[in-house]
């Protein structure tokens, strides 16, 4: 076992100081786009202004005879693209394909400086994390970066979903965690094709007595994702909801979303320009939460110790720290966002 000091001796030779903390931007919604598809890319420098973080995706959704044009596609846009505050990820083929080499080598090497995470795919253990971490230094060491790339994990298989905790606390790059519910379902041998979201048929229903009984769905993904949650605040890193595959039922997707964001996860996937804004919206918190965690603040005093009566409702020391929360999370968006700004009064 590795002494606690060494996670923050850099791994090789002249590569970067590693991480002591992750820095904090915003990441409400990871939209993704195909790197080798030009008119994608052509759209790039518009969808930078709307998206916190842009992903050039390079695995599953790109077909094997594609593979290097989207590599090359995104190391074009990493060296040319006006990106303005969006950051630039990437999601990597995953640890056992013919690719993911030569992704992390040319993407370092050519295209480092701008890159900020690597979401590396099928995480199954910490193994892969420390074969991802000690790579990465060799190759900022011989690009010669002056930071190092952050790298976030997808949780995809059982395995990986068992050991999400050790896999949070691997390697100080790491970033943050998202939830891949179809391969996961698969694996685990769930019995639905969604690509995230409910099911009609995970339900309970009322007890006898009126008829017809009323049922109500329920949330496939609760346990997953409130679990994922609890590694990530352990390891001081940020959990994510992943894609919603049915574009068009944008109500259902923005249900999902907000359940994620209640649970603590700070951003979700979006596969599609219209699922941005439903992003935007879910993971920011609403004016009226912000005006009242205001109030809470201010009549409880700077150290929030205690208890008052503000309408009828008792707040003490905790709820002081649940309001902290939310009051941070809006100054940092309202930092970036003049609109959130604006309707938070920061």
């Amino acid at each position: 076992m590795r002494s606690a000091k060494d996670f923050f001796r850099p791994l090789a030779v002249g590569a970067p100081e590693p991480l002591r903390e992750v820095p904090w931007r915003p990441s409400r919604m990871i939209h993704f786009f195909d790197p080798s598809n030009l008119k994608m890319v052509a759209k790039i420098p518009a969808l930078a202004t709307k998206v916190d973080v842009l992903l050039g995706n390079l695995e599953d959704a790109v077909q094997a005879d594609n593979k290097e044009a989207a590599r090359a596609g995104l190391v074009e846009v990493a060296q040319t693209a006006e990106l303005g505050d969006a950051q630039l990820w990437t999601r990597v083929n995953d640890l056992g394909s013919p690719w993911v080499l030569d992704d992390l080598t040319t993407l370092v090497t050519q295209a480092g400086e701008r890159l900020d995470v690597i979401m590396v795919p099928k995480v199954e253990g910490p193994e892969d994390i420390h074969y991802v971490d000690r790579l990465l230094a060799q190759l900022e060491a011989r690009a010669g970066l002056s930071r190092p790339i952050q790298v976030h994990a997808i949780l995809e298989t059982a395995r990986g979903m068992a050991s999400v905790e050790q896999i949070c606390g691997a390697s100080p790059r790491m970033q943050g965690v998202s939830l891949g519910p179809a391969d996961l379902a698969a694996n685990r041998r769930m019995k639905t094709t969604r690509v995230g979201g409910g099911h009609p048929g995970y339900l309970v229903r009322e007890d006898p007595g009126a008829e017809p009984r009323a049922t109500f769905q329920q949330d496939l993904w609760h346990y997953t994702v409130a679990r994922m949650v609890d590694a990530c605040a352990m390891h001081g890193i940020y959990p994510y909801y992943g894609p919603f595959g049915d574009i068009s039922d944008v109500q259902a997707c923005e249900d999902q979303f907000r359940n994620a964001y209640l649970l603590g996860c700070v951003g979700a996937w979006s596969l599609h320009p219209v699922q941005i804004d439903i992003a935007r919206k879910v993971f920011s918190p609403e004016p009226e939460e912000v005006a009242w965690a205001q109030r809470v603040v201010a009549e409880m005093g700077e150290d929030g110790r205690g208890a008052v009566m503000i309408d009828g409702k008792m707040q003490d020391d905790a709820t002081y720290k649940q309001c902290t929360v939310v009051l941070q999370l809006a100054t940092q968006l309202a930092a970036r966002d003049p609109e959130l700004a604006a309707a938070y009064g920061l």
